[in-house]
């Protein structure tokens, strides 16, 4: 029996039926949209959380969504060893419900950032990454104006020392630099995982990256992983 993916909609989101096409679509997976406030997940093997600006963004990117009725589930998911990918918003609502450590600030520049950009694979050894190789790079889009990941040096070091930063921005020969930094994000993180690695974020977006027509369809190799794993699990 195949996996089945839920997509979370928030009032505000806007990357819902981009998820949702990547996985029915391009993918072929079985997928079902679940509204905020629902709070039977039965059946859903797998949840995404999606991008846009939930709530629209007021107080903090995420900080409202947080409280919506279906995030209890996903916590209880998440902590129960059920996968979770949260992308763009949907990292920031993660980092909000303590999924994740640290937190986001506006981008560096101030400015809101909707380009093609470059990042580097730093961990394999997660259900999102098997399909990549160590230092494997990827092209895929961006589009957030708070993507400034941030957290403490403590932290910092232990997202090191258990491998849980899995893609950085980078150049496409995949030099880690300041100048490859699009938003200012601390060791220029664009994804990290939970101790666990069964719950990760990234600002980048994967979805919008499934079609060569679309400049990239190397998030497939995300969706590939993920599809991967299921299918043995």
């Amino acid at each position: 029996m195949s996996a089945t993916f839920g997509v979370i909609v928030f009032p505000g989101s806007n990357c819902d039926h981009d998820a949702y096409h990547a996985l029915a679509h391009v993918m072929n997976a079985k997928a079902k949209f679940l509204w905020h406030k629902d709070t039977d997940l039965s059946g859903i093997d797998f949840l995404l959380i999606p991008g846009g600006f939930s709530y629209g963004d007021y107080l903090r990117s995420g900080a409202i969504a947080r409280f919506s009725p279906v995030m209890q589930e996903v916590t209880q998911f998440a902590l129960s060893g059920g996968p979770v990918l949260g992308i763009c918003n949907g990292f920031q609502i993660l980092l909000e419900a303590g999924l994740l450590p640290g937190a986001m600030l506006h981008n560096e520049n101030l400015r809101f950032i909707c380009k093609q950009v470059h990042l580097r694979c730093e961990s394999t050894d997660t259900m999102f990454t098997r399909s990549l190789e160590s230092g494997q790079v990827i092209q895929v889009p961006v589009a957030h104006g708070e993507g400034n990941y941030f957290t403490d040096e403590d932290t910092l070091k232990k997202l090191r020392d258990n491998d849980q930063i899995i893609f950085r921005y980078s150049d496409a020969k995949g030099k880690v630099s300041e100048e490859a930094n699009i938003n200012g994000s601390i060791d220029n993180i664009a994804g990290i995982c939970n101790k666990e690695r069964n719950v990760m974020g990234m600002m980048p977006h994967p979805e919008r990256a499934v079609e060569k027509q679309l400049g990239s369809d190397d998030g497939k190799l995300i969706f590939e992983s993920i599809l991967n794993e299921l299918a043995v699990a």
